[in-house]
């Protein structure tokens, strides 16, 4: 008997407030507002059972419904702070959706903020995800280029290395990065997870992490005007691609 294929919802977060980058989630990019692209892949994806955009605002709800996400009802306000952490949003999400008759057995996180990220990509998490069952959950990371053993702290008016590894005679912090071990750093262009891990553990990790390696631009995320621009760059030299937008544009006031 074949398996059943598990439930999945796609969750994607989009508050009003913005401190680097003002409106950043809707702001326009190459034609649309940057959260169109998320919508626009992950409905493209064809994985998820629903895509949900929380917002805790009206107007970003209509351009979410604009572009084909649902906004079944908006996020409270202690949730959509700069220090909310995402385990609470998301298990209001999933608290509420399972109250209004619909559970699901795992639920994908994509951050606007991440717009190179394609259908190709979250369909490839997704299905290495969903082929091992030991798993809590996944999570998108790429390869350091600034390695965290070459790193430092400062306690008084000394240097501390972050990480006293090697030999004293080859410290880490005096090795080449070449021979240095393999280290990875998440980004922020995906998660995904089993509905249990928030709603038994409230953790969006679990215990057991997969690793997704993401290529080349699909882990870029955009978090200060510095990455804005990084980001239209790449656009204009044709060395990122934005998902494909079927949809007339939705006129954005930032």
């Amino acid at each position: 008997m074949t398996p059943t294929r598990p439930s999945l919802v796609g969750l994607i977060p989009a508050r009003k407030g913005s401190k680097r980058v003002v409106g950043k989630n809707v702001r326009p990019l190459h034609g649309h507002p940057m959260l169109a692209y998320t919508i626009c892949a992950t409905l493209d994806s064809g994985v998820c059972d629903r895509v949900i955009v929380s917002t805790d605002a009206e107007d970003i709800a209509d351009i979410a419904r604009h572009y084909g996400a649902e906004v079944p009802f908006l996020r409270p306000a202690e949730m959509a702070g700069d220090m909310s952490p995402d385990v609470e949003w998301i298990e209001f999400t999933l608290a509420t959706l399972a109250q209004q008759g619909e559970a699901f057995d795992c639920f994908a996180l994509l951050r606007p903020t991440s717009p190179f990220r394609t259908a190709a990509t979250i369909r490839r998490a997704w299905d290495q995800f969903s082929a091992d069952s030991a798993v809590d959950s996944l999570r998108a990371v790429e390869k350091c280029t600034e390695h965290p053993g070459k790193m430092w702290v400062i306690r008084g008016h000394r240097l501390l290395p972050l990480l006293p590894f090697g030999p004293a005679s080859q410290p880490w912090h005096s090795t080449p990065y070449q021979a240095l071990p393999e280290v990875y750093i998440q980004n922020a262009s995906l998660e995904i997870a089993r509905t249990r891990v928030v709603m038994q553990g409230r953790t969006i990790a679990g215990e057991t992490v997969m690793p997704f390696l993401t290529d080349a631009a699909e882990g870029f995320d955009i978090n200060n005007e510095q990455d804005w621009m990084l980001a239209e760059y790449m656009l204009a030299q044709s060395s990122a691609v934005l998902p494909v937008v079927g949809r007339p544009a939705f006129s954005v006031k930032v």
